[in-house]
């Protein structure tokens, strides 16, 4: 995938209406300010989504999720590459972020090949979204109670890979602005063995 070596995926959240849930419906604020469902998935550069996350409000992090996901317990264990994730993600050996501020020619040229091979997945969202219009923010809210939300939104994402499988053109797409979950990893400890790895790739921009 584009310039980064090793990237086996990149993986996001994206923000899904609903109605209000029977319980604890201020958990499912976004950070957009409408209730919603945060759901993490992975793509590849077929915009193929390989792994999909459903169950959690719209108030909870992207590095909640993916620190309490199977994905982040497997690759923990099997590291032979790495997922792509935006700032809004824990740096770790097998998950790169990038650089906050580039100091030097090559964080500059790490982060804009970040960037340009990591909007897979955000291009995946938009077709879905273009496609099943019911998950569009323009499209309304989700017309269900909470858990049959959840099954329409995971069929929504199989019949999108049934798509991409068969052919089936991909509709025009209109990016979502993106909001980050900005300094939710300041105040974590550093991962030396994630930093170590990101700076031996930035290595190979100079």
């Amino acid at each position: 995938m584009a310039r980064v070596p090793n990237v086996l995926r990149a993986v996001d959240g994206t923000l899904i209406k609903i109605l209000a849930p029977s319980k604890n419906e201020q958990s499912y604020v976004c950070k957009k300010g409408f209730l919603a469902l945060n759901v993490q998935a992975v793509a590849d550069s077929s915009l193929r989504f390989t792994d999909l996350v459903c169950k959690w409000p719209g108030a909870v992090y992207d590095r909640f999720i993916f620190n309490e996901s199977g994905l982040n317990t497997y690759l923990s264990g099997v590291c032979n590459g790495w997922l792509l994730g935006d700032p809004g993600y824990p740096l770790k050996p097998y998950l790169m972020t990038p650089i906050s501020n580039p100091q030097s020619q090559a964080e500059c040229n790490y982060k804009s090949a970040h960037c340009r091979t990591r909007v897979v997945v955000e291009r995946a969202f938009g077709v879905l979204k273009s496609r099943f219009r019911c998950l569009n923010p323009t499209g309304g809210v989700l017309p269900f109670a909470l858990p049959k939300s959840l099954k329409a939104i995971v069929a929504c994402f199989k019949l999108h890979n049934k798509c991409i499988n068969d052919g089936v053109p991909n509709p025009d797409i209109e990016f979502e602005e993106d909001v980050h979950d900005i300094n939710v990893n300041a105040d974590l400890p550093p991962n030396p063995a994630g930093h170590q790895i990101r700076q031996r790739l930035v290595q190979r921009f100079q």
